[in-house]
């Protein structure tokens, strides 16, 4: 009696289980660098930056990402250099989630230039898309290129097209 009682026991822990999941690297912080291309407007003209990312993970593939630009690009009118900082924040879908993670996704940007007749200040969106390969655990590298359309109250709109490769380490 005591071995039906046991065998019953393990059943019913069996069948009340959670099925297992996998634990993975959910967050990333990592560098970039890229090109920024802004169509001779009159208020910039195109230029290198670097950037800093981070990520974090959801669900079902879907992770919130902030890239924040820092960008030297040359006033036309004045031909001095500005600074420009332009961080984002989007989501993007992640079509695989293994070695390879190619995906899509959307940013909500704003660009904030330091100019020597003052400042100036943008707001974009625009869609993105990417590849990441991981060359370890938890280390990957990718290419990433997007899309802005900039607003703002006093220029006309100024589209970017960015284009950047950058490394990432997860934990």
């Amino acid at each position: 009696m005591r071995s039906f009682f046991s065998a019953l026991g393990l059943l019913a822990a069996l069948v009340m289980a959670a099925p297992a999941h996998a634990q993975f690297a959910n967050h990333s912080l990592g560098l970039s660098a890229g090109y920024m291309n802004f169509n001779n407007t009159a208020s910039l003209d195109s230029t290198v930056f670097i950037g800093f990312d981070a990520s974090l993970y959801i669900e079902n593939g879907f992770e919130v990402v902030s890239l924040t630009k820092i960008a030297f690009p040359e006033d036309p009118i004045t031909g001095h250099r500005v600074v420009g900082l332009a961080p984002s924040l989007g989501i993007r879908y992640l079509f695989m989630e293994e070695n390879i993670r190619p995906y899509i996704g959307a940013d909500l940007s704003y660009l904030h230039v330091f100019k020597d007749q003052g400042e100036q200040n943008f707001v974009g969106l625009g869609p993105n898309a990417g590849i990441e390969f991981f060359v370890s655990d938890s280390v990957s590298l990718g290419a990433r290129a997007q899309f802005n359309a900039y607003l703002s109250l006093s220029e006309r709109v100024q589209t970017s097209l960015i284009l950047s490769a950058g490394t990432a380490v997860y934990f």
